[in-house]
């Protein structure tokens, strides 16, 4: 069988000149590939099977990558984005579409053929899906996307290395619009909620187009945590703090916009687990956000509070805006494509160049063209801040949430230094295996290390710490970190979680919530329990020391009660 697996899958990615070919197989093993393809194949799924996609590490057992019976590796559909660095987008669960520079391949589910920008070919092993999610061939993906493809069958392992000169995968001009990926356009009214709007905007962007939804900005700018009213504005810290306490969001039909009243007892519809803030004026990532994730949440000065307000810096013919003064920025919106080419000569002021962000605006679809307008790469405030929703999911996935921080990111805290560790105490609600942390990184390049601490008594308990997961994130946000290991706890078992962060360049790197001012007045410092220390050994409260909450929650789930399995049996 060995010797048949190696002929077969020699012959299968012989490579001649980098591109793969199909090649005869060889005379003394004329085998019929319906017979033999499927064991070829169990016999590379049984091993550790593994790709790697310019470094980047999928394998069998952790991303769910197999061969197929045309002796084709299949990856899922989810991971094709991150790994090969493009957009990537389901539409209506039979085609997916990838997007790299001017690139457009679409794939359609069970279909042999593939379209590359508009001209179809046949492929061997068509996108298909398989235990709730879709797969596609590794190696159709990388040759559509001008990869290098090998097999490496002593690895029992495919590389996949990019070949193309151009360092941006963007094009020059990009609409969400005309990908289905834009959500339809609100109108705020007379209150200040345009940071509710923006923020949910671009979440629904972001789930779009394989899922629409609408989400409630009532909701998020009444049940928050924060002592402002709708007409007193806000802030993207806010919607952040609203979305990763899970008090949010909920359906706008369950809670429609506008009567200033939010029904009590609603619960979130998704969890936030991922928001990555990228950085001020790094235009070529804010276009990538847009391209990969959807709508970015950003900000300008506004100089109109309306759409029947006039503005020496708006354009009304054009809907085009450029802002250029020392004010800082009053509204938020979402960034929805762009125009490399936008002439300057739109705008109503002298500017240096070309160039355009293509804006979606909640002051209705009377404003603009039909709700969007064009704000200059020139204005000074667009995309200072940048908000991206990146990774959103069902409400299964964890059954408890343990916070302190309802808040969210007040302020930060460290020892004037890069790094630092912090922990939060928890009491067990029930039997649950704890399988997740979730922190803030206020910096670019964080590295952390997470442990758990079991059956804690006090400060000192915080040195028998066990490592549960480490690794470094390239922007600063929120992220949710998988453990490597579930840690279970019994009920009513207090229990730690530690964080080792390191911000490079930062001396306080840690985000805590405090009160900062009045709308935060409702900080509470009892509902947790939370320290810190410069090395990891000598420890002080933060309630206490510093009056404030760390921003480190805890995410598990539900176990059988051990006894009474034991009374069953």
């Amino acid at each position: 069988m060995s010797l048949i697996l190696f002929l077969a899958l020699t012959l299968k990615f012989s490579n001649t000149g980098g591109k793969s070919e199909r090649v005869e197989p060889f005379r003394g093993a004329r085998l019929e590939a319906e017979l033999w393809n499927p064991l070829i194949a169990d016999t590379v799924n049984d091993q550790i099977l593994s790709v790697l996609i310019d470094n980047r590490e999928l394998t069998n057992e952790k991303d769910g990558i197999y061969m197929d019976n045309n002796l084709n590796i299949m990856v899922p559909c989810s991971l094709i984005g991150e790994s090969f660095n493009c957009g990537a987008h389901l539409y209506e669960g039979k085609k997916l579409m990838l997007e790299k520079r001017s690139d457009v391949i679409i794939f359609q589910l069970n279909e042999d053929q593939v379209t590359v920008n508009g001209k179809k070919e046949t492929i061997p092993s068509p996108m298909t899906s398989k235990r709730g999610e879709y797969y596609a061939s590794v190696e159709t993906v990388a040759e559509k996307l001008n990869f290098k493809y090998e097999w490496n069958i002593q690895k029992n392992q495919a590389a996949a290395v990019n070949k193309a000169e151009e360092t941006s995968i963007l094009p020059p001009q990009y609409d969400l619009r005309n990908r289905q990926r834009a959500p339809k356009v609100k109108n705020q009214g007379s209150n200040g909620t345009c940071w509710a709007f923006a923020a949910l905007s671009a979440m629904e962007s972001s789930l779009l187009p394989e899922e629409e939804q609408e989400f409630s900005a009532d909701h998020m700018s009444i049940r928050n945590s924060f002592r402002l009213g709708q007409a007193d504005g806000g802030e993207y810290t806010m919607g952040m703090a609203y979305l990763t306490a899970w008090q949010g969001p909920v359906h706008e039909k369950d809670d429609p916009y506008g009567d200033e009243v939010s029904p009590e007892g609603l619960s979130a519809v998704k969890h936030v687990q991922e928001i990555q803030l990228i950085d001020g004026k790094d235009f070529e990532r804010i276009k990538e956000a847009v391209f990969k994730y959807g709508g970015v949440h950003t900000a300008i000065y506004g100089e109109f509070a309306d759409a029947q307000s006039s503005s020496h810096y708006y354009n009304k013919d054009k809907s085009s805006y450029c802002y250029i003064g020392a004010e800082k920025p009053n509204h938020e919106i979402m960034i929805i494509g762009w125009d490399d080419n936008y002439p300057k000569e739109n705008f109503n002021m002298d500017l240096e160049g070309n160039g355009a962000f293509l804006c979606q605006n909640s002051w209705g679809e009377e404003f603009g063209d039909n709700g969007v307008f064009y704000v200059s790469y020139y204005d000074v405030n667009i995309g200072n801040h940048n908000v991206v929703y990146t990774k959103i999911e069902e409400t299964d996935n964890y059954d408890h949430i343990y916070q302190s921080d309802l808040c969210g990111w007040a302020g930060q805290i460290g020892y004037n230094k890069e790094s630092l560790y912090g922990a939060n105490v928890f009491r067990a609600q029930s039997r649950q295996a704890l399988q997740a942390a979730g922190f803030y990184a206020t910096g670019k390049e964080t590295s952390y290390k997470l442990f758990v601490v079991k059956n804690f008594k006090n400060a000192d308990s915080l040195k028998k710490r066990t490592l549960v997961a480490e690794g470094s994130v390239s922007n600063a946000g929120y992220y949710t970190i998988k453990f490597d290991k579930e840690i279970l706890v019994e009920p009513e078992e207090e229990f730690a979680v530690v964080l080792r962060i390191e911000t490079p360049g930062s001396v306080h790197p840690m985000a805590i919530e405090y009160t900062a001012g009045s709308f935060t007045a409702d900080v509470d410092l009892t509902d947790g329990e939370g320290y810190i220390s410069s090395g990891g050994n000598t420890w002080q409260s933060t309630e206490d020391a510093q009056d404030c909450n760390l921003c480190l929650k805890v995410y598990s789930q539900e176990q059988a009660d051990k006894k009474k399995n034991q009374k069953r049996r």
